[in-house]
């Protein structure tokens, strides 16, 4: 076994996914970053925590920055006898903002980084489907892995992920309201089926947004039309809903950010204050630039 002498940092961003239309496909890293901290130990687990989640996350080795590390460790043929965990959480939990998907992109990124040639043996490509296997789908933790506009999927035998343009203008403000939703209540209440037509209007959006994001802006609203999820969590996050209906009435790009209830607006206005205005009572309005940059090894 060979370790690293000293801890090691990593950043890890938040992610929106499916922006609408681009249900398990597409995802965004946004410049709202979890640090991570470890150290190989001569024996036993310590955990801390600080911030998001510091008063009910585990500290054991169900705790899944913890878990990540270990899937990590194991792929790598490594085994620390003891390890010593920080974390500064700013993502908030339940939120559709990606906090599992930071846990388990900097999980592995740290293991990855204690092992002294842990990059070589476990490349970004081989993180991406680590990080799948264990999330479940790649829409949230392929950003975290490489920053910016992530079209990613999987079939059983293979995960890939391709980057594409943002335009520098564009925005994204989320609204965070003061309580979560489990992703297995959001993903419980959509059906089996959809129709044809929807599941073809849906496509079209997906595939706008792509060119909108990229180049033209203007066509963000439009885009940002969704057929197969929003509207079937209306009844578990109601109040999420309302917003995002007052929002696109007034034609900003109002879309649940993941599972929810967060709402995200891509926009490239200037006018950002106007548009924090909608915030409701105790929530709490973010405004976010794009992460170009997914997880980093910090000095």
């Amino acid at each position: 076994m060979s370790f690293v002498d000293g801890p090691v940092r990593v950043s890890v961003p938040a992610t929106s996914a499916n922006l609408g239309p681009g249900y398990d496909t597409l995802g965004l890293a946004l410049e709202l970053r979890d640090e991570l901290t470890a150290a190989v130990a001569g024996d036993g687990l310590r955990v801390e925590i600080v911030g998001e989640g510091s008063g009910h996350v585990s500290r054991d080795e169900t705790h899944l920055v913890v878990r990540a590390m270990r899937a990590a460790f194991g792929a790598l043929g490594e085994s620390p006898r003891g390890l010593h965990l920080g974390c500064l959480n700013r993502v908030p939990h339940a939120r559709g903002l990606g906090s599992s998907s930071a846990a388990i992109v900097g999980g592995i990124a740290l293991a990855r980084a204690l092992v002294t040639d842990g990059a070589e043996r476990l490349d970004d490509g081989q993180l991406l489907s680590l990080a799948t296997a264990i999330e479940g789908h790649p829409d949230n933790v392929a950003p975290a892995v490489f920053g910016g506009f992530v079209i990613s999927g999987q079939t059983e035998s293979d995960v890939w992920a391709d980057q594409s343009p943002v335009d520098a203008a564009v925005r994204a403000v989320a609204f965070v309201p003061p309580h979560g939703i489990s992703t297995e209540v959001a993903r419980g209440l959509l059906p089996a089926t959809v129709t044809h037509g929807d599941a073809a209007a849906n496509a079209g959006r997906a595939a706008l947004l792509v060119a909108a994001l990229g180049h033209a802006p203007g066509r963000l609203l439009r885009a940002t039309e969704d057929f197969l999820h929003q509207e079937y969590r209306r009844r578990a996050m109601p109040e999420s809903l309302v917003l995002i209906d007052r929002l696109r009435d007034d034609g900003h790009a109002a879309v649940v950010s993941g599972a929810g209830p967060t709402v995200l607006v891509l926009t490239a206005t200037r006018d950002l204050d106007a548009l924090t205005s909608y915030r409701p009572d105790e929530w709490e309005c973010l405004v976010l630039e794009v992460a170009t940059q997914g997880v980093a090894l910090l000095d």
